[in-house]
């Protein structure tokens, strides 16, 4: 199909083309750091089941990272860097970004290395990308602690009870951005958010607090050491990682509805 158009009515026109309701590629995108023994392997393995493609962004790993995610064969792309970007966080997100989008995705999906998504999550997000109406999806995101059966709910603590964003349709042209945050910059575009998109109650397991007592003050000092004036987050949500007696919900996994 040949379309000519001029201006802004001519992008969004081109826009719509894009928008595919069918057979829509789905392409996963997560930076990682030194997740060797950790929770990586489960994830790429659990993306590998119900993604066409996985794209990696290596933060300078100093252990066999890399060479695990050289194992699953959907990982499509790695970029191991050599000097790490954490603590200029919006670097690295665009960075991941730029590199997912270099392979022609038809939607992103954001995944941190400790996220796993329920089955009825993986069972109907086909359904979800193929269509034509939304250009992003939001699910809930559980923060497991302390095990892999409970999650905790609390005042500092209840990121389950609203949506986030971490599905979107990849749009040529459209002005994708990062805030130039050195922490806790969101996981996709900020400007995802002006696009038309649609809140599910699909959730997903985060488990990046569910090891030790060790492991847990170990990044509480890490988030003092990397932000000790509370400029990028709040001292007292750090300060809520070294609770001693959380409030814990137990997990109950969902049945589809199919």
């Amino acid at each position: 199909m040949h379309v000519e158009t001029t201006g802004n009515e001519g992008v969004e026109q081109k826009r719509l083309l894009l928008r595919q309701s069918t057979g829509n590629k789905l392409t996963a995108m997560l930076q990682v750091r030194n997740e060797e023994g950790r929770y990586l392997e489960a994830v790429l393995a659990d993306l590998s089941s119900f993604v066409d493609e996985i794209v990696i962004v290596d933060d300078a790993s100093s252990d066999g990272t890399a060479e695990l995610c050289r194992s699953f064969p959907k990982v499509v792309k790695l970029v191991c860097l050599e000097q790490p970007l954490f603590a200029e966080e919006w670097k690295l997100r665009k960075r991941l970004w730029d590199e997912a989008a270099a392979t022609s995705p038809d939607w992103l999906l954001a995944v941190d290395a400790d996220e796993l998504y329920e089955t009825r999550a993986k069972q109907q997000i086909r359904e979800l990308i193929n269509q034509d109406r939304y250009d992003w999806i939001a699910c809930r995101l559980y923060d497991f602690w302390g095990s892999l059966s409970h999650y905790r709910e609390d005042e500092w603590w209840n990121l389950h009870k609203r949506h986030t964003m971490t599905l979107v349709r990849y749009l040529p042209g459209y002005p994708y951005a990062y805030p130039m945050w050195d922490h806790h910059v969101p996981r996709l575009p900020v400007t995802c958010s002006a696009l038309q998109g649609l809140r599910t109650e699909l959730r997903v397991k985060h488990l990046g607090w569910a090891g030790s007592e060790e492991e847990r003050l170990a990044k509480f000092e890490r988030y003092m050491k990397l932000d000790p004036d509370g400029r990028w987050g709040s001292l007292a949500h750090y300060a809520s990682i070294l609770d001693t007696d959380p409030h814990l919900v137990r997990w109950r996994e969902e049945e589809s509805e199919r």
